[in-house]
């Protein structure tokens, strides 16, 4: 893979805390000197979310319109693309009007359902779950496809991917693609201890994933949400295998390091450069990645 572009996403803030980590960006003046930090930094494409997923329609395009025409304005065609809403793949208002705008590539998908927990004081896990029927998850890839923004696919268990693979057999998977591999550490979504979700942060796991993929040509991410992608084999088995990273302090945590949205670039770009593989630009991104817009 050496000389293949290698795309590093950065989920900046996510529905993190300052007291999760004192250097999430949170409100519209951090979140734009966060992202242009990040892009000096070395970052390819930056994800980010807004004050609340609560917000719908215009007012959530306003939210995050406040700090992303400041950012578009320092960086014109700098990459990025906002989160969905509470109502998960049932909503996508927020990003048509965002695209408007300012113009978007990309647009998240959640392809499936996923039960999100901590451990109670006894050590049993409660909690709830985050559901997308497939009539949503349909009608989310069809308005992607029309829009022409390639679908970033949440993939929290095996079974999402399951259902991308059928789209991409059926040949309806809309161009631009991009299956991002979430892999549970130890917190989850929480700052507790926690059962997490999906499959963890190892090698057999990431290889049963790779053998799902196998034959489709997808491209695709790799990320620990409740622990650090670096302290684990990850990162250098998708470098070494033609995928990508997706880092930030959406998913980072730990109770004791708190690494800047910088810090964790700057550990990317040391293993790309390791391992020989240019860190993608804008243009390189688009074509790596097979957006509608390249």
């Amino acid at each position: 893979m050496k000389g293949r572009p290698l795309v590093v996403a950065v989920s900046i803030n996510g529905e993190r805390s300052k007291s999760a980590n004192p250097h999430v960006p949170i409100g519209p003046d951090e979140i734009v000197a966060t992202a242009l930090s990040c892009y000096d930094a070395g970052a390819s494409i930056i994800h980010c979310h807004n004050a609340s997923t609560a917000l719908k329609g215009q007012a959530a395009a306003d939210d995050y319109l406040a700090a992303w025409r400041r950012i578009r304005a320092e960086r014109p065609g700098a990459l990025w693309y906002p989160t969905l809403t509470r109502d998960g793949c049932d909503d996508l208002d927020h990003v048509r009007i965002i695209d408007e705008a300012i113009g978007l590539e990309f647009a998240c998908c959640d392809p499936g359902s996923v039960g999100f927990s901590a451990l109670d004081a006894e050590g049993i896990p409660m909690g709830g779950y985050y559901t997308n029927s497939y009539e949503q998850i349909r009608a989310n890839f069809a308005q992607l496809a029309a829009w022409k923004l390639g679908p970033q696919i949440a993939i929290y268990e095996p079974g999402y991917l399951r259902t991308v693979l059928a789209y991409h057999a059926a040949g309806t998977l809309p161009q631009g693609a991009v299956v991002n591999l979430y892999f549970g550490g130890p917190y989850g979504l929480s700052t507790q201890a926690s059962p997490s979700f999906g499959l963890p942060p190892t090698r057999h796991a990431l290889l049963a994933y790779l053998d799902m993929l196998e034959g489709t040509d997808l491209p695709w991410t790799v990320s620990v949400w409740g622990g650090d992608l670096f302290r684990t084999e990850l990162p250098e088995m998708a470098i070494e295998r033609g995928g990508h990273l997706q880092i930030g302090l959406e998913s980072h945590f730990d109770p004791v390091d708190k690494p800047t949205n910088e810090d964790q670039i700057r550990a990317a770009l040391r293993l790309a450069e390791q391992a020989g593989r240019p860190v993608a630009d804008r243009e390189a991104t688009l074509a790596v990645w097979r957006s509608p817009k390249a």
